[in-house]
């Protein structure tokens, strides 16, 4: 097989923008975290096919906390960005922010790194081309995706048997 040729971080940047309509809110008029959690997850893809080309599935997504509401008539901005390529699987990193469309403000309210796996078209895992890390910060990132994927890697292992080996039928 001959090999992928890399790719920058640059060429998977993603930037969204919706405005935070009423159906999108809770009785509050905040935003529902549903509905970021969703924006997140499609941003993220996004970045991923841009760096792959290929079909992707989410396979995680890292801790998400929501520091900051976004209110009804807001833009939500989302930025995405491949982090690291490892064989089959790409990180992202996700930032949401929030602008105030009178001011122009903006404040990130939340971020999270999402994993997806590249998939043939029968549904294998499929190597992606390798990330090209050119700036400082990028090369931090990249390095510190490693440290993510251990941490992210032994917390499936320990959910898997705490949540779904328990449930498995016993063998006689």
């Amino acid at each position: 097989m001959a090999k992928l040729k890399g790719k920058t971080v640059a060429a998977s940047e993603v930037e969204m923008i919706e405005v935070v309509l009423p159906n999108d809110t809770n009785p509050l008029g905040n935003v529902l975290g549903g509905r970021v959690m969703h924006l997140i997850d499609m941003a993220g893809a996004v970045a991923a096919h841009r760096h792959s080309r290929r079909i992707l599935v989410t396979a995680s997504v890292d801790y998400l906390d929501f520091v900051h509401p976004i209110r009804v008539g807001q833009f939500i901005i989302l930025k995405s960005r491949v982090t690291r390529v490892f064989h089959t699987s790409i990180e992202v990193e996700v930032r949401v922010f929030r602008e105030d469309y009178m001011t122009g403000e903006r404040l990130q309210t939340s971020s999270a790194f999402v994993t997806y796996v590249a998939l043939d078209e029968t549904g294998r895992p499929r190597l992606v081309p390798a990330l090209i890390v050119r700036s400082r910060e990028e090369r931090q990132r990249y390095r510190e995706a490693l440290e993510r994927r251990r941490h992210r890697l032994a917390m499936a292992k320990r959910a898997h048997l705490r949540y779904f080996d328990k449930w498995q039928p016993k063998r006689r």
